[in-house]
């Protein structure tokens, strides 16, 4: 006797089953996109900038930037939106680095995720300028 599994036979093996991405996954693509920008200083408050720089010092807290730090998803199982909050150096135009952005983070969500981006929201918190330290710099000079 034969038992029906709900296959069909000849089927592409790429349509047997189901692909679902955390919203996770979704951030980091679009945070590390966003980042790859020329005029992006980084992402996040300087609150959150600040909390995180102290996290990362923490032992057994993990290495790196977080790449999730300033980016918010929602995504379904066709679209995603996203919103991302800036800072961008002094003297670039925020118009034409929104744009980038903008370009940059559907093109690698849609890619890599295959999720249609339907909206990335941006919101630019803060100008790094030129004389002003990084906050690690401040705190190596500090200890």
């Amino acid at each position: 006797m034969t038992e029906n599994t709900g296959v069909r036979l000849g089927a592409a093996p790429g349509s047997r089953g189901r692909t679902t991405i955390a919203d996770v996954v979704v951030e980091k693509i679009a945070g590390m996109a966003a980042r790859d920008v020329r005029g992006v200083y980084a992402l996040g408050s300087g609150f959150a900038r600040s909390m995180g720089t102290m996290r990362e010092r923490m032992p057994g807290a993990g290495s790196g930037k977080s790449a999730t730090r300033g980016v918010s998803v929602e995504v379904g199982e066709l679209q995603a939106a996203i919103d991302l909050e800036l800072v961008v150096d002094y003297g670039v135009s925020i118009t034409d680095v929104a744009a980038a952005v903008r370009e940059n983070v559907i093109s690698a969500v849609e890619r890599m995720a295959g999720r249609e981006v339907v909206e990335v929201n941006l919101m630019v918190s803060d100008v790094k300028l030129p004389d002003e330290e990084d906050e690690g710099e401040e705190r190596q000079r500090i200890q």
